[in-house]
């Protein structure tokens, strides 16, 4: 299970592109910001998968939810925390029942499930970032604060202190403007965050330049993958003796996701 994302990375699980993706007309519903090419967003996931693969990281592959093009961005579905997968409740309307799709393949890996967001709260995974005894929950756009108050009630339980974020435009998660890429280091968006937020951890602040800035996959301490547009985010990390593995993920910025979106990590150590 995971209680820091800034450990190990050791079993995820990933969704291929290989029909819903595409599979739509309506952009505005789905939140994208232009019509991804098929074969180059299979190219680019299956590239992301053996990338990941090659750290000896389990992978565990599921079949896209029909009529959901956005059933590859796992990570929203649901937090992995230390005693089992919290199952979010979507913001995006058109997201609505991947949760319980993702649930019912969790419980198939005999993964516990532990709770679930109800109505009328919505929360979704990019707004949760676990960091050891500290759980960071942005509200945003699909985020309410009726959302935020149940998974601080949730995490709290388990013993985290739960530091709430308002997360502003264009950032769709708080994962697009931080990621913890070590146990005790932040990388973050300037001007998003009041400093006593990360009080405690060592942060590496990026401009405020796009609605991913802040946001890579962390492979283990001080090593991610990140994607190759978010230049000045790559160039700060690699100035702080951080590994970038930086890929092309283009397709799925598209899509309005970022490198960690297209992952649900179950098993970080």
């Amino acid at each position: 299970m995971i209680r820091n994302e800034g450990t190990a990375l050791r079993r995820v699980i990933l969704a291929p592109p290989l029909k819903e993706y595409t599979n739509f007309t309506d952009l505005a519903s789905h939140n994208f910001t232009k019509k991804p090419d098929k074969g180059r967003a299979i190219k680019q996931h299956a590239y992301l998968r053996d990338l990941i693969k090659s750290f000896d990281i389990e992978v565990i592959t599921v079949q896209e939810l029909g009529g959901h093009p956005n059933s590859v961005f796992v990570r929203d579905l649901a937090v992995v925390t230390p005693d089992g997968a919290l199952i979010m409740r979507m913001g995006l309307q058109s997201r609505r029942n991947e949760e319980n799709w993702m649930a019912q393949e969790l419980s198939n890996r005999h993964i516990p499930i532990i709770d679930r967001i109800i109505e009328p709260a919505t929360a979704e995974g990019g707004d949760v970032i676990l960091a050891g005894d500290v759980a960071f929950a942005g509200q945003s756009s699909r985020t309410n604060e009726v959302g935020t108050d149940q998974v601080a009630r949730i995490l709290l339980r388990m013993g985290y202190r739960v530091r709430i974020g308002k997360i502003p435009a264009p950032y769709v998660h708080i994962g697009g403007a931080m990621s913890v890429i070590a146990p005790d280091r932040i990388l973050c968006s300037e001007d998003v965050f009041p400093k006593s937020y990360f009080d405690g951890f060592e942060t590496l602040t990026v401009p405020r330049s796009a609605f991913s800035s802040g946001n890579v996959i962390t492979i283990r301490p001080n090593e991610v993958i990140a994607d190759s547009s978010n230049k000045q985010t790559i160039e700060i990390l690699r100035n702080n003796n951080v590994i970038v593995h930086d890929i092309d993920l283009s397709e799925f910025i598209a899509g309005t996701g970022g490198p960690s979106c297209l992952i649900l990590p179950v098993l970080r150590s």
